[in-house]
C-alpha cells in the first residue's frame, strides 16, 4: 500500500507566502513524516526557493496552464515549473476553476512528468475529471472549505462515494479528501473511508503552531 498523502496548499494566505512558505517548508521536511508523504503546494513566486529549501517533502505548483514557449504573458508555463523544482501541481481548485478541456490539455503536456490532483466540488466533477486520468482526484465540497467541519464529519459517503466512483470510472486515479480537514481524526477517517490521503490548508498555514498540528495530522497513521 502507497504511503497517504498529505498535501498542505499554501494558497495566498500572508502567513504562507515569501519567507512564512519558507518556513513552513522547512517544519514540513524536518518531521518525522510517520510513512506519509508530505507536499507543499507554493505559490508560483515561491517555488524554485522552497524547492531548493528541502530534502524530505515534495514541493509542488498551485496551478498551471496548458501552454508552451511563446506569447503566454501572465500564465504559468509547466516546463519551466518542472525546471524550477515543481514535482506535482494542484488544477480546477474551487478557488481557481478551469475547463475540463484545460485540464485535459495540461495532462498532456505534463505527461506524467510530475504529479497531478484534480480538484472536484462534486460526484460529477469527479468522474468528469477521473476519465482524463490525472494521478489523483480530490473531492472538496466548496461549502466546507477554510470551516471547522471536515467532510468526513459532515458526510462521510462523500467520501466513500467518490472512491467508489472514480475506482469504477479508472481504477489508476487516486481519491483525497479535502475541505475541513483539521486533525489526525479527520486523516485516519479519510484513510478508513479508501481516500488514498488529504489536501489541506488553513488548520496548518493559519495556526500558530504549524508543527503541532502537522504532527497532530500524522498522529494516527
Amino acid at each position: 500500500m502507497s504511503a497517504p498523502l498529505l498535501i498542505v496548499n499554501a494558497k495566498t494566505y500572508q502567513s504562507s507566502q515569501g519567507h512564512g512558505a519558507l518556513e513552513l517548508a522547512r517544519i514540513m521536511d524536518s518531521l518525522n513524516s510517520r510513512g506519509a508523504r508530505l507536499v507543499l503546494a507554493v505559490s508560483a513566486f515561491d517555488l524554485s526557493v522552497v524547492a531548493a529549501a528541502v530534502e524530505n517533502i515534495e514541493v509542488w505548483t498551485q496551478h498551471l496552464d496548458p501552454i508552451g514557449f511563446g506569447s503566454n504573458t501572465g500564465r504559468l508555463h509547466p516546463g519551466t515549473a518542472i525546471e524550477r523544482g515543481a514535482l506535482g501541481t494542484l488544477i480546477n481548485h474551487a478557488e481557481n476553476k478551469v475547463d475540463l478541456s484545460h485540464v485535459a490539455e495540461l495532462l498532456t503536456i505534463i505527461d506524467h512528468r510530475i504529479g497531478v490532483c484534480a480538484c472536484a466540488a462534486d460526484l460529477d466533477e469527479a468522474s468528469a475529471l477521473a476519465t482524463l486520468s490525472p494521478d489523483y482526484v480530490a473531492i472538496e465540497p466548496p461549502e466546507l472549505i477554510g470551516g471547522d467541519i471536515s467532510v468526513t464529519t459532515a458526510d462521510p459517503t462523500i467520501v466513500s462515494g467518490t472512491v467508489e466512483l472514480v475506482r469504477s470510472v479508472n481504477p489508476s486515479v487516486k481519491v483525497l479528501c479535502g475541505a475541513g480537514v483539521n486533525s489526525g481524526a479527520d486523516v485516519a477517517c479519510a484513510i478508513e473511508l479508501g481516500a488514498a490521503g488529504v489536501l489541506l490548508a488553513s488548520a496548518v498555514t493559519m495556526a500558530s503552531d504549524p508543527a503541532q498540528v502537522l504532527n497532530n495530522l500524522l498522529s494516527q497513521l
